[in-house]
This record gives C-alpha cells, structure tokens and sequence, in this order.
C-alpha cells in the first residue's frame, strides 16, 4: 500500500484509481486475487512503477558488497 501511497503523492495516480487499487487489494484475501484486478488498474500502476524506477530496482541484481561491515 505504501508504494501507491507513494504514486499518489507523485501524481502517478489520479485521486480515483489510488481509490479503486486500494479497494480492490483492500478486499482481496489471496495475491491470485490481486492478480485479478481490472487491466486499466493494472496499466496504471505499471506506467507508474516505470517511471518510479521500480521495474529495474527489482531487476537490479544485488551489490556484491551488500550487508559488507567491512567496508
């Protein structure tokens, strides 16, 4: 929720889609079933990953030095 929090804040969302998303995760017991929401939805919130960077921070294998106190 905090990720179209954040799209909404961005204006990535309007007003009435981060309504309709949140409804419809809000409802849904099962990811199969978030899987299942409408295909306008679905664009919207794909349009905005991509301009958030979210598809490629996803994609971005990790820093070899991660979690590496040794600096």
């Amino acid at each position: 929720m905090k990720t179209i929090d954040e799209m909404l804040h961005l204006e990535l969302l309007t007003a009435e889609q981060h309504g309709d998303i949140s409804a419809w995760i809000a409802r849904s017991t099962t990811p199969d079933e978030i899987l299942q929401m409408p295909a306008p939805l679905w664009q919207a919130v794909e349009r905005a990953s991509q301009v958030m960077g979210i598809n490629e921070d996803l994609l971005r294998p990790p820093a070899l030095d991660a979690g590496d106190s040794h600096g």
